[in-house]
């Protein structure tokens, strides 16, 4: 197993990234609702194996000798854990016009594959997209999902707030994600900072591109997370994403305003629904990004 250099392959219309580390029967199931999806145009399945010790790497050379290139399947392996780093070894070994990402314990929808296609050939001006996101077990708390039935667009050069778009069912055209450079490897699962997909759609919008929530495009998130102990867990992860998120955004001069007007009027709201411990995390963390930040300028000097 290893990574290709997309360069040296036909280009497709779609490429879809899973990125995996040590869940290997969610990934199965993930796979199998994939393969099973209905395509109306060529694609692939690029699968990155973020140093899994569960026999992913197995089950991938499996698969891959299994399939008769219909659609081709791509094994890549990334080292570096965090899923940013993943992300960035999927897309820079996709082939695809469009590259679309879904996490190993999602279940795509029978029409997925066609739906995003589908919204990106509707406005050549999309840079990104993000669709819906349901439950697959109603046992599950309702959280990490996006239930909306209605369009909503992003424009360029504004403010995006966290959440407005999720990883588990996020896409791009691959020329947006070469200009922002990728996903920004400071950021998301396996590092303190859960933030990395809302930060590339921010990042894409400040290039310059359009950016779209969509219905369409349908996956069933099978998270598994039923205890309030995990639900809080998790939430205080995504408190000091989004302190990261608009720390980065605050610490540039271009989107210093947007961003600082953005978070203080969420800190008010928060601190008047009787929720002051959200914003108090989000600014610690905010911090301590920033902090960071700081240091690296620090040592490239």
């Amino acid at each position: 197993m290893g990574s290709d250099n997309s360069s040296m392959r036909s280009p497709l219309p779609l490429s879809v990234v899973v990125c995996t580390r040590n869940r290997l029967d969610k990934l199965q199931r993930c796979v199998a609702a994939l393969l099973a999806a209905t395509a109306s145009h060529d694609w692939e399945l690029v699968i990155v194996d973020n140093a899994s010790a569960d026999g992913t790497g197995a089950y991938l050379e499996w698969l891959r000798l299994k399939q008769l290139n219909r659609p081709r399947i791509l094994a890549v392996a990334e080292p570096r854990v965090g899923l940013a780093a993943a992300r960035n070894a999927g897309w820079r070994s996709a082939a695809g016009e469009i590259v679309a990402f879904t996490d190993d314990d999602c279940y795509v929808a029978a029409d997925y594959l066609d739906s995003i296609v589908q919204v990106f050939d509707e406005d050549a001006r999309l840079g990104f997209l993000s669709g819906r996101i349901l439950l697959f077990d109603s046992g599950d708390y309702p959280i990490t999902i996006n239930q909306s039935e209605q369009r909503r667009e992003f424009s360029p050069f504004r403010f995006i707030a966290a959440g407005a778009v999720q990883g588990a069912n996020l896409a791009f055209r691959r020329n947006i994600l070469e200009r922002i450079g990728g996903f920004d490897e400071r950021l998301g699962a396996g590092t303190p900072f859960p933030s990395e997909d809302i930060d590339a759609a921010a990042a894409a919008l400040w290039s310059g591109a359009h950016g779209v929530y969509d219905p369409r495009p349908l996956v069933y998130h099978h998270h598994g997370r039923r205890t309030p102990r995990e639900v809080r867990r998790l939430m205080r992860r995504y408190d000091a994403g989004r302190g990261a998120y608009y720390a980065k955004y605050i610490g540039q001069p271009a989107t210093r305003r947007s961003y600082l007007k953005a978070w203080l009027r969420s800190i008010a709201r928060d601190c008047l629904k009787g929720m002051p411990h959200r914003p108090m995390r989000e600014l610690a963390a905010g911090l301590r990004f920033a902090a960071g930040r700081a240091q690296e300028r620090a040592r490239a000097h």
